[in-house]
């Protein structure tokens, strides 16, 4: 039953490695709670790259560094509003693609989530800032899954995401990190080769629509959440695009920026 649900789950470390039963522990590692840890030095240096800060009204108003972008207030305030972007990658079978983000991140480390999450930059070549049909988020999205999932970027046409709506959202992660961000959402309908980098990913998941809800118990059971953007699009958007995923040209792009 459960190599019905789960079409392949793997290590970051081997994109061939079977998936495993739902008595295997070494599934999943323990979602990190102690943010004391030392930081991931590649994850502290990525710290410095320059997030778009915008408006509730996603206008470009600046930039800050990714740092500034997640730390929470002094008193627990959720950081500044930035622009970012989560892609759904689907495979032609329409299962989507689920990533377990490393225990190295800085926020939300060992959580499930959407397929690829980041941020375009201010200080990025070719230009992420490129408003004009969403080009720089385009950029940006083929630029993060060839370092989070080794997806050659020759084998993605900007043209072939599909943008579908905007949301804002905040969350803290804990006592210092958070996220608080207008999020674009990216569909992305190809058979692509993976090669997950083990600095950002640490367990990949082709799952059916149909084996979703055994799978999110599946993590339940053992503890892992979902990140909260994830939750939130999970709760409100999903699945109603998921069923039209063969007709993905006929779901027109939602301008609404939808405070979730």
């Amino acid at each position: 039953m459960a190599g019905k649900i789960f079409t392949r789950i793997c290590t970051a470390y081997s994109r061939t490695s079977p998936w495993y039963p739902p008595s295997e522990p070494l599934l999943f590692f323990s979602v990190r709670k102690n943010q004391q840890l030392a930081m991931d030095p590649t994850q502290a240096f990525l710290l410095k790259e320059k997030c778009i800060a915008v408006d509730t009204n996603d206008k470009a108003i600046g930039e800050m560094s990714k740092e500034e972008a997640h730390l929470l207030g002094p008193n627990g305030q959720l950081p500044p509003l930035h622009r970012a972007f989560s892609v759904f990658v689907f495979n032609t079978k329409n299962e989507l693609l689920m990533q377990q983000r490393s225990e190295h991140k800085i926020t939300f480390p060992g959580y499930y989530t959407n397929s690829c999450c980041s941020h375009p930059l201010h200080n990025c070549s070719p230009d992420e800032t490129d408003e004009a049909c969403h080009v720089g988020i385009r950029r940006a999205a083929r630029r993060r899954l060839q370092i989070e999932l080794g997806i050659d970027p020759d084998s993605i046409e900007l043209s072939d995401f599909k943008i579908l709506t905007r949301i804002i959202y905040g969350a803290p992660s804990d006592g210092k990190w958070g996220e608080h961000e207008v999020d674009y959402i990216l569909f992305l309908r190809k058979d692509v080769a993976m090669k997950p980098n083990p600095n950002e990913v640490s367990r990949v998941a082709y799952v059916s629509l149909p084996g979703f809800r055994e799978f999110q118990g599946y993590l339940e059971k053992n503890n892992i959440p979902f990140t909260p953007w994830f939750r939130l699009i999970l709760n409100s958007h999903l699945k109603g695009w998921w069923k039209h995923i063969d007709n993905l040209e006929r779901i027109e792009y939602d301008p609404v920026i939808h405070r979730l």
